[in-house]
């Protein structure tokens, strides 16, 4: 036979076996080459596209403010990953840690596209946790799920695509009928703010402060269910720890940390304020909530590292999962404790003047403070909590320069550069007591439960 011809047989030969393998999903391995296709051999477009939407809706969510939005990502990160696990041969599932979630199986010996199962657990879940969103982000979501369809319609088998949907509706259904089991983190964004609470009154005692005095958001967050601490972890140290007993002495180390952010407030000095701001996500409408500042950071390195699917979704599993019981343990520890917020005491025994630096510039309130107790800092929690799991992705030196916010005029969001993830998480720890809305005490002691979360999260069965 010719040469010629042969090289043509050949080449046919060879086309048939990457067109097959296209349409089927299979993974082009000479040693294995009749293997399905596994997460890890696809890009992570699919879940960092949901996740960059996550943060435009997290802006405008009614309700879902700190720590309503990292409980949404607890839920919508194990269930991708719970969804596609079948598709990670190195990794266990991790739904018997939890006899109330039943995880449905996939059909044994089918094929599967993981993108689309991802696509479709996204979508339904989005749909079933933001019932309260706006029109605009309605259409946005249908629209990326119409996208990522129609994109993997194109080179997928129908069949294949129709179970891979089903899959991930299925999986979404177990998650959010999980979810349905603990009513208050399940209804919390529903009524942030109820009215029957009644914070206690004492010396050092939380009360609602000016200028709007807004009623205490999420009381009863410390008994919503966590992932990975255990019920008797959910209450950090008592403030005793860092300052003794609550007291108005001048010689008091409580009176000396109140004097700390006076000090580091009065005057405002330009690179105090610029780190203040640069993380405050506190402003319902004009930024994400502070969990929520964590997935752009995340966003940013999975881009930097253009990192395989199987990564991204592991990834997103254990930094809401951690997300989540930080936020449960920080808001257990403040209205256990109720300790009152620095311009309480300020105002009340140092300067009648004062007021904090941060500014709402939604509704124009100057010298605001969040509604809730100081002690601990959640910003700081859920900063910890993240450092400890992107340490275990990208190592504890991994260098960036976060531009979260580099386009906001409202504010100052000039992009900052870091040599760790664990110096990020100080960094936005110290940044509440340069707005004047924390004590040093809160900025530790939720550092602390932060990284216990991450700790957790990160010792659960994951890897076989």
């Amino acid at each position: 036979m010719p040469k010629k011809i042969t090289y043509l047989f050949f080449y046919i030969f060879c086309l048939s076996i990457f067109v097959s393998s296209c349409k089927s999903g299979q993974v082009d391995d000479p040693t294995d080459p009749g293997k399905i296709a596994q997460v890890k051999s696809y890009d992570a477009d699919v879940s960092l596209q949901w996740y960059k939407l996550f943060l435009e809706i997290d802006r405008f969510s009614p309700g879902y403010r700190p720590p309503a939005a990292a409980r949404l990502l607890g839920y919508v990160g194990l269930a991708g990953y719970e969804a596609v696990v079948p598709g990670m041969p190195d990794y266990n599932s991790l739904s018997k840690l939890y006899p109330d979630l039943l995880v449905p199986s996939i059909e044994v010996g089918k094929e599967y596209h993981w993108p689309t199962v991802l696509n479709s657990v996204y979508y339904h879940l989005f749909k079933k946790f933001y019932p309260n969103i706006t029109q605009i982000y309605i259409d946005r979501i249908d629209a990326i799920n119409l996208r990522f369809n129609s994109i993997y319609g194109l080179k997928i088998p129908k069949e294949v695509i129709d179970r891979s949907t089903s899959r991930g509706i299925a999986v979404a259904d177990a998650f959010y009928t999980w979810s349905e089991t603990d009513q208050i983190g399940h209804n919390g964004f529903k009524n942030p703010t109820p009215l029957d609470y009644v914070p206690p009154k004492g010396p050092g005692k939380w009360q609602p402060t000016g200028p709007d005095y807004s009623p205490a958001l999420f009381p009863y967050w410390g008994k919503v269910r966590p992932f990975a601490l255990k019920q008797d972890e959910l209450l950090g140290r008592p403030y005793q720890y860092w300052v003794g007993e609550f007291s108005e002495d001048v010689r008091s180390p409580f009176y000396l940390q109140a004097m700390e952010v006076y000090g580091m407030t009065s005057p405002v000095v330009y690179n105090r304020q610029w780190i203040g701001e640069f993380w405050s996500d506190d402003i319902y409408e004009l930024t994400f909530e502070p969990s929520g500042r964590w997935i752009s950071i995340a966003n940013q390195v999975i881009e930097d590292h253009k990192s395989s699917l199987e990564t991204v979704v592991f990834l997103y599993a254990k930094l809401g999962m951690a997300l989540t019981d930080a936020g449960i343990s920080v808001w257990n520890t403040k209205y256990t404790y109720n300790i009152e917020r620095p311009v309480s005491f300020i105002n009340r025994i140092i300067d009648p003047a004062w007021t904090p630096t941060l500014n709402n510039t939604v509704n124009g309130y100057k010298g605001i403070t969040p509604s809730f107790p100081a002690y601990p800092s959640g910003h700081s929690g859920f900063g910890a909590a993240a450092a400890g799991i992107l340490n275990t992705f990208y190592g504890t030196e991994y260098g960036m320069t976060d531009k979260s916010h580099e386009l906001r005029t409202e504010f100052n969001g000039i992009p900052r550069t870091f040599n760790s993830f664990d110096e990020m998480a100080i960094e936005n720890a110290i940044s509440r007591i340069y707005l004047g809305v924390h004590y040093r005490m809160d900025a530790d002691e939720g550092l602390a439960i932060g990284y216990k979360a991450a700790r957790k999260v990160n010792s659960l069965p994951w890897k076989k």
